[in-house]
């Protein structure tokens, strides 16, 4: 006896948020131009890390933006998750420009640390002032949607992190105006490398471990081997798989041997619904996408048999 089916509803955390999405790429879009436009003619590596992060940024909204039309997708027979997976992916994508990114403003910097190049400050710290500008009215725009899944809350870092960035310009064109410290620009593009390199990790750390399909962040199944296992009439457990298939949609599934006259008594359907409600509620990852196959000692042994000889 096993309970698996196609789901075609919308799951929690599902949506994308696709016109929130639209108003950040614009803003961060008109951003990379007017700071491309300023880098060219200040030479600060400051505002060209900032404006190659922006751009990075642009690529990873316009990515997160069809991923967000994808999401809504219905599920089908030949997508029986729909296309909620495509969050994911799309976050890592994002990860990996960030990282590229990072590590280039890192090493430019280290170079520039030797060899400063003389900056302007008041042109620099206008062209950071309409960054920073962008950046916050994009913050403002995401906010309420930015734990809704991977793809918001990558999207929403990306533009809390310009703004950091846009204001490390600000502040190296005022040192650089007040106290003549051409290295304040390097310093500042090394800052923003900071802020990019330990988010593009955890994201792609994160992201990872989803496609890589390991346990859910905080479901212990030794705990849910206990559990199953205190049920009357459960004698073993096995073949316990559990998995994120995007956010809030954790999956577990397992073999669940029962005692014989569990199916001679009608007892086995009793013991599925028990064992559902288990994993929904008992945990503090709540599973309600979960399958279970409920099996006699004999199918179980047969079962093991067919692998050793496979």
């Amino acid at each position: 006896m096993g309970a698996g089916h196609v789901h075609g509803h919308t799951h929690a955390g599902a949506t994308g948020h696709p016109g929130r999405l639209r108003v950040a790429f614009g803003l961060t879009a008109g951003m990379v131009v007017a700071q491309a436009a300023g880098a060219v003619i200040t030479g600060s590596l400051a505002l060209l890390t900032d404006t190659v992060h922006a751009l990075t940024d642009a690529i990873g909204l316009l990515v997160a933006l069809v991923a967000a039309h994808l999401m809504t997708r219905p599920a089908s027979s030949k997508h029986t998750w729909g296309f909620r997976r495509v969050e994911v992916i799309a976050a890592l994508g994002q990860a990996t420009l960030l990282l590229g990114v990072g590590i280039f403003a890192a090493v430019e910097g280290v170079r520039r640390l030797v060899e400063p190049r003389e900056v302007p400050p008041t042109e620099l710290l206008v062209f950071g002032a309409v960054g920073l500008a962008c950046n916050v009215v994009a913050i403002l725009v995401l906010s309420s949607s930015r734990e809704s899944n991977f793809n918001m809350r990558a999207a929403f870092l990306e533009v809390v992190n310009d703004a950091l960035g846009s204001l490390g310009v600000i502040v190296a064109a005022v040192v650089i105006a007040t106290t003549g410290f051409q290295r304040a620009d390097t310093v500042a593009a090394l800052f923003i490398a900071a802020l990019i390199l330990p988010r593009a990790v955890r994201i792609m750390r994160e992201t990872a471990a989803v496609l890589m399909e390991f346990t859910p962040r905080g479901l212990d199944l030794d705990l849910f081997r206990e559990h199953i296992m205190a049920l009357h009439h459960v004698v073993d457990v096995h073949d316990v798989h559990a998995s994120t298939v995007a956010t809030g949609l954790p999956t577990i599934s397992a073999h669940v041997v029962v005692e014989d006259e569990c199916f001679r008594d009608g007892h086995a359907a009793d013991l599925l619904r028990d064992v559902k409600t288990c994993v929904a509620e008992h945990f503090d990852v709540s599973v309600h996408h979960s399958t279970f196959q409920i099996e006699t000692a004999d199918i179980r042994d047969s079962e093991s048999h067919e692998v050793l000889h496979a």
